[in-house]
């Protein structure tokens, strides 16, 4: 059952008493774009720190290295494809994905995992900074110093006005205790400040997710307690410091091993909202949730989708009256759709739209908005090739 979160509730009791009409957002058709990847290419991300600089960036692999390789985004298309690491240490897979980021000014910032010993998850956090527009880069830095062969993984990144705040899965407790999560700021000379452990026990391997409301960063991640109850927690920058993680609800999923499923966040001054995937009950359920004051509270879950669902979500802010969840549902045997749906602030759900479909079930979509665009891409298996596919898909205003 669809669940309304209160201010929809309200504006129903008391339409004529000022509630303001919010208009849920229309799309057009999703609309190809060719793949800069020149090579067989995983795990594609798309960043974007301010609404304007959206970069694409993949991995790939030959036969003498691996690489992270990034495309800037212009007039509707993906420009040539520029190399920013080669590392034959590289941990290329399909969850834990690197990014490149834009710091603006031909600046900008790679992150990517690293081997550092024999052992499936023993890997490390390696960032590079460039201020040429990739042509040249620093030398690699990690945000963490412990040198352990264990996990450190599922970074987001934030920028700040010292540099660029990086929060990740750090695993150098596992041995003998649990994942925890920390954050750091690396500054333009790749020195390490403000280090703290935001939790010391999260899920294991779910993604992480950051926004910037008009108040500073907020995080969310998945949680987990002792007895592996495993659900969404949001985390607030307050005052020079993280503050202790808080559930935006208590789903109840119980799992014994990590899901893979992460949730993700958007913010626009004070309106932030999250989508998240939960299976609590054994019911596969997308789920968002939105606040109006910075993420200090949030509404009651709003059910996006139910049945067939995969999650692996996104979500993106459209305006400050409505946004648009992505996620991933089962189609027809061996295939696999790519799925949008728009809401507004109350709760008022759109249909759901098909903007594409791959048939690898494991994939990580990412979604963002850019103007009077969305911008979706995963991965696709093409003969022999893994590949990237991108696609834009218009909002669509009131003339249209």
């Amino acid at each position: 059952m669809l669940r309304r979160p209160l201010p929809f509730i309200l504006c129903t009791i008391i339409a004529a008493s000022g509630c303001v009409e919010q208009r849920l957002p229309k799309f057009g058709e999703a609309r190809p774009l060719s793949s800069p990847a020149t090579a067989s290419a995983y795990g594609p991300r798309i960043t974007l720190p301010d609404d304007s600089n959206a970069v694409l960036s993949w991995m790939q692999r030959d036969e003498e290295t691996s690489t992270l390789r990034f495309s800037t985004y212009a007039l509707n298309q993906w420009s040539d494809a520029v190399l920013a690491v080669a590392d034959d240490q590289m941990f290329i897979n399909w969850a834990d994905l690197p990014s490149v980021t834009s710091l603006g000014d031909e600046r900008y910032l790679a992150h990517w995992l690293s081997y550092t010993a024999d052992a499936p998850y023993a890997y490390q956090i390696l960032s590079s900074q460039s201020a040429d527009a990739g042509a040249t880069w620093s030398a690699p830095m990690s945000p963490h110093d412990d040198h352990t062969p264990t996990e450190h993984g599922f970074v987001s990144q934030y920028l700040t006005a010292s540099g660029v705040g990086m929060l990740w899965l750090d695993g150098r407790e596992t041995p003998g205790g649990g994942m925890t999560l920390r954050t750091a700021t690396l500054n333009a000379s790749g020195e390490i400040n403000a280090a703290q452990v935001l939790d010391d026990l999260v899920c294991d391997c779910c993604q992480t997710d950051v926004a910037l409301t008009a108040s500073g960063p907020i995080a969310v991640y998945r949680d987990k307690t002792p007895d592996n109850i495993r659900d969404i927690a949001v985390a607030r920058f307050v005052n020079g410091a993280w503050l202790p993680g808080t559930l935006v609800n208590e789903d109840g999923w119980r799992i014994d091993g990590c899901p893979v499923n992460g949730p993700a966040i958007d913010a626009d001054g004070k309106h932030v909202a999250i989508a998240w995937f939960t299976a609590a009950n054994g019911l596969p359920v997308v789920n968002a949730a939105v606040s109006e004051n910075g993420g200090q509270s949030f509404s009651a879950p709003i059910e996006i989708a139910t049945g067939q669902q995969r999650g692996h979500v996104d979500i993106a802010i459209i305006n400050q009256q409505s946004v648009v969840i992505s996620w991933i549902e089962t189609g027809n045997p061996g295939s696999y759709e790519i799925n949008i749906r728009g809401m507004t602030f109350d709760g008022t759900l759109g249909p759901v739209e098909i903007v594409g479909g791959t048939s690898i079930a494991n994939i990580v979509p990412q979604m963002v908005r850019i103007g009077d665009q969305l911008l979706l891409t995963w991965s696709e298996q093409r003969s022999d090739v893994r590949d990237i596919v991108s696609v834009r898909v218009p909002i669509l205003g009131d003339d249209d």
